[in-house]
């Protein structure tokens, strides 16, 4: 029984000494843990105000866009009178285009000239003159 009593007071030393060299990594621990608490403490509100400042500039994206889209549907008819008066254009310069090319074919005479003399351009022009100038007297 001596013995058993030996190792009883022996183990409980040793718990004793193990307390003593805990005693100040678990006072750190502590004081982590209540700067935790105070940490955790702020989180709902901090979510809050996140969440909060994430809706209003949602809601502002919205309206911008909201904004521009009625815009554009204001330009729309513009944009569409552009696209009439370029599809215009482009039909009317490839018509003169086809006339021009017209009058060179039949002309032998002006393409060897034009060709002799690099008069290709002004040869263009002249052509689109004479175009222009036979439009007018139809009309």
């Amino acid at each position: 029984m001596d013995w058993l009593g030996i190792g009883v007071l022996v183990i409980g030393v040793a718990f004793f000494a193990l307390v003593i060299l805990l005693i100040k990594p678990l006072t750190k621990l502590s004081g982590i843990l209540s700067s935790l608490q105070t940490t955790t403490d702020k989180l709902p509100q901090t979510v809050e105000d996140v969440s909060t400042q994430t809706k209003e500039v949602l809601t502002t994206g919205n309206d911008t866009l909201n904004q521009l889209n009625d815009q554009i549907r204001q330009l729309s008819p513009v944009l569409h009178i552009i696209g009439d008066a370029g599809n215009a254009t482009r039909k009317l310069s490839s018509s003169i285009v086809g006339a021009t090319d017209d009058i060179k074919a039949t002309t032998a005479e002006g393409r060897s000239l034009t060709k002799g003399q690099n008069l290709e351009g002004l040869y263009g022009v002249l052509t689109l003159g004479y175009y222009i100038f036979q439009k007018s007297r139809t009309r």
